[in-house]
């Protein structure tokens, strides 16, 4: 591989207009399929065979149209109560929204309100007529149909369309397609006829249901990011055009790769969230990939290499490190496929496409771009220095080990440091976002407030219960059976309403509405649809005109919210298990060692829970909340974990690589191990730094997006990646090295035997074109630190 990458590197730098050219062509190619064939986005979360799908699939063969996902679209006057002639207007928007395509119906909530009435006098007045009957002969008059009435009335009073000081009013909309099938266009087209609706002394906002708002991808916070990232860059080669040739690169990656893959968003399903994700790693990893060969043909350069042989030797040493590390990330992304969840699974192999696209730009099309540098990749002052003594970088070939007491106090620290941090993970909860967690100038949070302000928090998450009976209700108990239910189900702890929603043509089947007393996202809630379900079966009482048990069935966005969390929450430690099991095995192959891998996989696994714990302390209690944006504290998203555990062991496995090696290659050619230590962390703790800066500054861009399933992402990945490279590569990996010494390198004869020999650094070519005549030593990660002229030392060791 390593001299694949040699040749590909001279190649491009000597004909950097084809490989420039080529990339444009492949990225017009993406950019031009994704045009012509992407579809829609999924901004719902479905994960096939939970509770909530099986009764949606049966409510939609029971109750054909019933299944469909609704959305409420919140009236509230700015002065006093609605007027006659705003009441009006309101009822004319819904109709235009009802005749949207897509839009099965509309529920006006003022007509709504007027049934309700109606349906009360109905019964008081059936109440006045019977009311000086004897009990018998009220029952025969229909007394049992109007007590029947008036409990459900009453049991449905929770459950109101207009506030009762007459300030707001509730519409809903009422989709063809359910939750998890609707397309992103009809909730556009409902989205865009209530923005350009305007009423006169009316604020008209609507739910998270509705609005598929996409703003904040590429917002200020993002920019900032890139900015920082550009601005290390610039600090890091002293010169403009070396500086933004990484992003250059990156950027060219991300079109390529997230355009490349949106393309088949009409064949596969694809979240809302995944181009987010695409995005991310790509400019990171792209920035970072780029920088590692960079970094390396700039010393070699200084240090007075011509400029092709240069860039060749660069992408055929660093450059391979890249490929090797760029495959942890994608292999770590890939095994999100393991979980069987079919959503996560496309966001995975979404972001391996984006970071297999960044590696191949990065040794192609970096080449390609630094030839057209020259030696403009040096400042005019390194320039003039060029090739002399005081850029051979010729250093004691055995530094000084540091002290054994500040390995301790180092190692004591960093880990008692971390897993302080990640204390706050014991109570972490996961869900996915609703209304309250949106940015507070936003229509789908003002809509979630006003909702919960004047009908209940629960009123923002309605949850669906069915009642399959055990044999069917007649048209004159229908109203009896319902009732009977409704009281049932009301007196479950955290149930505020309930009001029927539905039956079958048969009448075996009925619909509730419930209401509870808590918002979608509460701990109520969850404990709730727990124990409805945990109920089913049901009796009621003898009393009842249903005999035998009564099956209940749960569904709705809540409950499809709660199941999917759940689910996610169970494959964690498969997932886990898959992801420290490739870190040892990789990392073995790598560094030849056991303990080695040992330390670096517990390293991760440290850093990993620190960031959940930050992750919770932050965004699920509102710890520094006016610092990250985060306005109403709740449970941390439900898809994060996963895919920050799985980014971070690519780029963990990155950051070890990239330093450890070092301390590999020093030991191996006759450093004394702890001296390797101190060898190692030198030569690469300058582009670590700077990659682990770059990588934090893209990633904590999106802590500030205006997207809530980005922004607790974005600051996981950013604090991980802090916490891996700044804490446990940078101090707690060489403090554990140096108190282990020489037993940091042992491994069994047997599997020094079996295990192949990964050249990753590319010793073998540096060997074959040295730096100049008096080899320096490669500082950064990927080159060997013998200090020699790059020939092992006749007193090295043949193997570690």
């Amino acid at each position: 591989m390593a001299r694949l990458l040699f040749g590909i590197g001279r190649y491009a730098s000597g004909h950097a207009a084809r490989f420039i050219l080529g990339w444009v062509a492949v990225l017009a190619v993406a950019a031009g399929s994704f045009l012509a064939f992407g579809g829609t986005l999924a901004t719902s979360f479905d994960i096939p065979g939970t509770e909530t799908s099986r009764v949606t699939e049966q409510i939609a063969d029971e109750l054909g149209g019933a299944s469909g996902a609704t959305g409420t679209v919140v009236f509230s006057a700015t002065d006093g109560a609605l007027t006659d002639d705003q009441r009006a207007q309101v009822s004319t928007v819904l109709e235009d929204v009802k005749a949207l395509d897509g839009v099965g119906d509309v529920v006006d909530p003022f007509a709504t309100e007027a049934a309700r009435t109606a349906q009360a006098d109905e019964i008081a007045a059936g109440w006045a007529q019977i009311s000086q009957l004897t009990p018998e002969e009220q029952v025969a008059a229909g007394g049992l149909q109007l007590d029947a009435g008036e409990r459900l009335l009453n049991a449905a009073a929770g459950l109101r369309t207009v506030s009762e000081d007459g300030s707001t009013a509730l519409g809903t909309v009422v989709f063809d397609a359910s939750t998890f099938d609707l397309p992103a266009e009809v909730k556009q087209s409902v989205a865009d006829t209530l923005d350009a609706a305007t009423i006169d002394g009316v604020q008209i906002d609507y739910s998270s249901e509705i609005a598929t708002a996409v703003e904040g991808l590429l917002g200020p916070g993002e920019i900032i990011g890139v900015v920082v990232a550009l601005l290390v860059l610039v600090v890091m080669f002293r010169a403009f055009l070396p500086a933004i040739t990484p992003l250059v690169s990156s950027v060219v990656g991300v079109g390529v790769g997230v355009a490349g893959a949106m393309a088949a968003s009409d064949l596969v399903e694809m979240s809302s969230v995944t181009p987010v994700l695409g995005v991310m790693l790509g400019l990171a990893v792209g920035i970072d990939y780029s920088l590692f060969i960079m970094s390396r043909h700039r010393r070699q350069v200084l240090a007075g290499m011509d400029v092709r042989e240069s860039i060749g030797l660069a992408n055929g040493t660093a450059g391979n490190a890249v490929v090797f590390a760029g495959t942890t990330v994608i292999v770590a992304l890939l095994a999100l496929n393991v979980t069987g969840i079919s959503f996560l699974g496309v966001m995975g192999s979404v972001g391996a496409v984006c970071v297999l696209v960044a590696v191949l730009v990065s040794v192609s099309l970096t080449p390609a771009l630094l030839g057209l540098l020259g030696t403009r990749i040096l400042s005019r002052r390194a320039r003039r220095a060029r090739g002399t003594a005081g850029h051979t970088h010729h250093v004691d070939a055995t530094p000084r080990p540091m002290r054994t007491s500040r390995a301790v106090i180092g190692g004591v620290v960093g880990i008692l440091g971390l897993l302080v941090v990640a204390i706050p993970a014991l109570d972490m909860r996961l869900g996915l976002p609703d209304g309250s967690t949106e940015a507070h100038d936003t229509t789908q949070y003002r809509s979630y407030s006003t909702v919960a302000e004047e009908f209940g928090a629960g009123a923002n998450g309605p949850i669906v219960v069915t009642a399959t009976l055990p044999e069917a209700a007649t048209e004159e108990t229908l109203t009896l059976v319902q009732a009977d239910l409704a009281d049932r189900l009301l007196a479950t702890d955290g149930v505020a309403a309930v009001a029927p929603a539905g039956a079958s043509a048969d009448l075996d089947f009925l619909l509730f509405q419930l209401v509870p007393t808590d918002g979608p996202s509460s701990e109520s809630t969850e404990t709730l649809v727990h124990e409805l379900r945990e109920s089913s079966p049901i009796s009621l009482d003898g009393d009842s005109v249903v005999q035998g048990d009564v099956e209940l069935g749960v569904a709705g966005a809540a409950s499809g919210n709660i199941d999917v969390s759940e689910r996610l929450s169970d494959v964690l430690p498969l997932y886990l298990a898959v992801v420290v099991g490739l870190s040892l095995i990789i990392l073995i192959i790598v560094f030849r060692s056991l303990l080695v891998p040992l330390i670096a996989t517990a390293g991760y696994v440290l850093s990993l829970i620190a960031a959940f714990g930050a992750i919770v302390a932050v965004y699920q209690w509102g710890w520094l909340g006016a610092v990250f944006g985060v306005e109403t504290p709740g449970p941390v998203l439900s898809f994060a974990p996963i895919i920050i555990m799985g980014v971070l062991f690519g780029l963990a496995m990155d950051y070890q690589l990239f330093l450890v090696s070092g301390m590999r290659e020093a030991y191996v050619h006759g450093t004394p191990a702890r001296a390797a230590v101190v060898a190692g962390r030198r030569s690469g703790r300058a582009v670590v730094t700077a990659a682990a800066i770059i990588m934090v500054s893209v990633f904590g861009g999106f802590v500030f997006s205006h997207l809530a399933m980005v922004r607790p992402l974005g600051f996981g990945l950013a604090i991980g990646v802090l916490f891996d490279a700044f804490v446990v590569r940078m101090v707690i990996v060489p403090a554990l090295m140096h108190l282990f010494g020489d037993k940091a390198w042992w491994l069994p004869r047997w599997l020094d035997r079996i295990i192949p020999n990964v050249d990753v650094e590319g010793s073998a070519l540096e060997r074959h074109h040295p730096v100049a005549p008096a080899t320096p030593a490669a500082s950064g990660a990927t080159a060997p630190l013998d200090e020699t002229a790059g020939e092992a030392s006749p007193a090295g060791r043949h193997r570690a």
